[in-house]
């Protein structure tokens, strides 16, 4: 199964031929993800609709984002780079996050972020900094990922819950490459089931099935099962 990382860079490329000439994987995030929303909202729609549980009670909540919304969104360039306090970084992207991806520890992962996104930066003062300390403070970091975000706005696309039973209030990712994969796949396996049910009711080949329009399609379906 391929990792949600690798159905995103899949997806966009398969999607929009003109991206094919480029390292899809090399994109900043938040160009990416305005490619899913554009594919997303042409293959099901405007809204993306789901569902997550609470926190804290497991209530299940639901949420609604307008799709064309995060496909007008504006988006980091490749050429993009921010500077915080004299270190300079380039804007994350997919292939950034695959190499940090096995790590479990969320801190160290954002240090590794980091390190990887760094361009160039201001010698180290050891003399106020030990060798075996952390380069960046938490309100570095904190400032960094808050630079990044101002620069690339849909790199995270995040939604944010209040329980109506419990009163927690959280904030959740949306991962937009697994959330349209699912749906692909889904679709994918309807299809593969209304290929059976008209092949074995009528006969008919797979190509020939697949080149009726949905709507006639729909209506030979409705009358198989009437």
């Amino acid at each position: 199964m391929l990792h949600p990382l690798d159905q995103g860079l899949l997806a966009v490329q398969a999607a929009f031929p003109e991206s094919q000439r480029e390292s899809v994987a090399d994109w900043p995030l938040g160009r990416r993800n305005r490619a899913l929303a554009e594919l997303r909202c042409a293959c099901f729609g405007r809204w993306l609709r789901g569902w997550t549980a609470c926190e804290q009670c497991g209530e299940r909540l639901e949420f609604e984002v307008d799709g064309n919304a995060l496909a007008a969104s504006n988006v980091g360039s490749t050429d993009e780079s921010i500077e915080v306090q004299g270190d300079v970084f380039r804007l994350p992207t997919s292939r950034d996050l695959a190499r940090i991806a096995g790590e479990h520890d969320p801190s160290a992962a954002a240090v590794h972020l980091l390190e990887q996104c760094m361009i160039s930066s201001t010698p180290q003062d050891f003399g106020v900094r030990r060798l075996d300390e952390q380069r960046w403070t938490k309100e570095e970091l904190d400032a960094i990922g808050e630079r990044m975000a101002q620069a690339d706005p849909l790199a995270e696309i995040l939604l944010h819950f209040d329980c109506p039973i419990c009163s927690h209030a959280f904030d959740l990712c949306l991962d937009l490459a697994a959330f349209l994969w699912s749906e692909l796949e889904g679709r994918a396996k309807r299809l593969l089931r209304d290929v059976h049910t008209l092949a074995s009711a009528y006969g008919w080949s797979e190509a020939e099935i697949l080149s009726l329009s949905p709507a006639r399609r729909d209506f030979y379906l409705a009358m198989v099962r009437a």
